[in-house]
């Protein structure tokens, strides 16, 4: 079984046209031993301490065995060790092959001599597929073009966790893993960077094409996208990112306790600014927020605004030092990171949070989805003078289980998709008069746990949904006839009928639980339990 917890787009044009193999070089080799040289003297001093417990056990439970305790052993002749050792021979051993000169030539590295030893490849008339074909080929095969869309996936798949990058060709309606990338732990959050991080040293103006992935470790993997095949991350934000000579004077076991300089809880949600594009967000179930310059890779400040888990981060989008934050505790929060001590903007909910959204199309308001299946439209200047006080501009109970995803469409306003353990997702129109249904629908693809909208103005429309079936789906949303109808203008016109487009890779029939699934590149047709609210 395999469960995809994670999604996230890359906007067309910061991918690289042609990715680069991976290099192993003496500078690499240098940079990773450093980087792995402390997980393994940890690993080692936990393994002798684990050995000495052991011993000491060991010594403590022992008792001496007395002779008669001991089971006897019946004593082996010496005739018998030679009746043994007869079927091989040994006594022959010097000799044999003297005689046989003619058919040593015959062995099989006897001619060994009259092989020929080509400098090159080109030079051997045997070899007619060279090298630099080869590299062409394969350079061909990991080409990316500026209409294809990159998606990012943290996928759990027989307890190996990896990060997949998805290319998906529109209007071929074709989804592919471009190349994937190990992780050390189950995904839980995955953010696009778009500035450079790692040991290459850039202007602020340089772009990249980065992922900053957050797992049930503490630390912060950020990896190039446009490198595959790469073994080690560019940079580790946490503990496990830092040199040597400073983590030899901490402990030897990682500290539960929470500090201003990493984290030391799962990392359960993470924030780029787009504004500051070196600040990077994150939230963790240590129950602070850490504010990452990424830059220097170090912590520039740390916030503790909740009293449990801190499940989802979102900056806004014209004022770039306000953050909104939601957590099990219940409360959102809307804080400005440049007064720490100053009181936030604080909500209640009914329940723990589960995604905080500020809506893209008008920045005062923003969104709150929960544990009990309900979507919360707050005002951001309306803020309550106690918890008990709080009043949203709507409240929708939008499922029956645990609303685990809500995103909002950037490119046309107010079109609103929420996914949740029901296994149900839901496209919203959102007016002023409040939310109103338009499709929903069971992609069988299990518990939905991310829903996300494609970035750029060309596939404003398509969605990207997946969950505990392990599978991704793109939902080209301007093919269903209620949204052609809810969003008519945006969508399309409403001519002739348009068979729904839903692009999906191949999977395995052992994760298909309900069936439906359709190799990739093909267009699934509408399926029963395909219901928009006008049918």
């Amino acid at each position: 079984m395999s469960t995809i917890t994670a999604t996230t787009w890359v906007p067309r044009g910061f991918a690289a046209p042609f990715p680069t193999k991976y290099k192993f070089d003496d500078a690499e080799f240098e940079r990773i031993s450093q980087l792995a040289r402390l997980e393994l003297d940890d690993a080692k001093e936990e393994l002798e301490e684990a050995q000495r417990t052991k011993s000491v056990e060991a010594d403590d439970g022992d008792v001496p065995m007395k002779d008669s305790d001991r089971s006897p052993r019946s004593p082996r002749s010496a005739q018998d060790d030679d009746d043994d050792l007869k079927e091989y021979n040994l006594e022959k051993y010097d000799t044999e092959g003297e005689n046989d000169g003619a058919a040593e030539s015959m062995g099989m590295f006897g001619n060994l001599k009259s092989l020929a030893y080509h400098e090159s490849n080109t030079d051997d008339p045997y070899i007619t597929l060279q090298e630099a074909e080869n590299d062409e080929d394969e350079r061909e095969e990991l080409q990316i073009l500026e209409t294809d869309n990159l998606l990012l996936a943290g996928k759990v798949e027989d307890e190996v966790a990896h990060l997949e990058i998805y290319v998906y060709e529109d209007g071929a309606d074709n989804l592919y893993v471009h190349h994937d990338i190990m992780l050390p732990a189950i995904p839980i959050c995955i953010e696009w960077l778009d500035i450079p991080v790692g040991p290459i040293t850039t202007d602020g103006n340089s772009r990249g094409n980065f992922a900053a992935i957050g797992t049930m470790d503490p630390d912060i993997e950020i990896w190039d996208l446009d490198v595959v095949d790469c073994m080690y991350p560019n940079a580790i934000l946490g503990q496990g990112g830092e040199d040597g000579s400073k983590r030899k004077k901490k402990k030897k076991r990682r500290s539960k306790t929470s500090n201003d300089e990493y984290h030391v809880d799962a990392v359960l949600s993470l924030a780029a600014n787009r504004l500051h594009r070196n600040l990077l967000a994150s939230a963790s179930a240590d129950k602070t927020i850490k504010l990452w310059d990424l830059n220097s890779q170090k912590v520039a400040k740390s916030y503790c605004y909740h009293e449990d888990k801190v499940c989802s981060l979102a900056w806004h989008r014209e004022e770039a030092t306000v953050l909104l934050s939601g957590s099990y505790d219940r409360n959102v929060v809307v804080a400005d990171m440049r007064a720490p001590e100053a009181m936030p903007s604080r909500w209640g909910v009914d329940s723990d949070v589960e995604t905080v959204r500020w809506n893209p199309h008008d920045t005062n308001y923003f969104y709150v989805s929960t544990e009990k299946g309900s979507v919360y439209y707050f005002d951001a200047r309306s803020a309550p003078k106690a918890l008990s006080d709080s009043k949203a501009v709507w409240r929708l109970q939008a499922h029956d289980e645990s609303v685990t995803s809500l995103d909002i469409n950037l490119v046309i306003p107010g079109f609103l998709v929420t996914g949740s353990t029901d296994r149900i997702v839901k496209l919203w129109k959102i007016q002023e008069s409040g939310p109103n249904l338009v499709v929903s629908r069971n992609l069988e693809i299990g518990k939905v746990f991310t829903t996300s909208f494609a970035p750029d103005q060309d596939v404003g429309f398509r969605l990207a949904v997946a969950g505990s079936k392990g599978v991704v789906q793109i939902w080209d949303t301007s093919t269903n006839s209620a949204v052609r109808r809810a969003f008519e203008g945006r969508a399309g016109p409403m001519g002739a009928e348009i068979k729904e487009r839903l692009v999906t890779l191949d999977i395995d029939s052992s994760d298909d639980e309900e069936g439906g699934q359709e190799p990739g590149g093909e267009t699934i047709e509408q399926q029963d339990g395909w219901e928009s609210v006008e049918e």
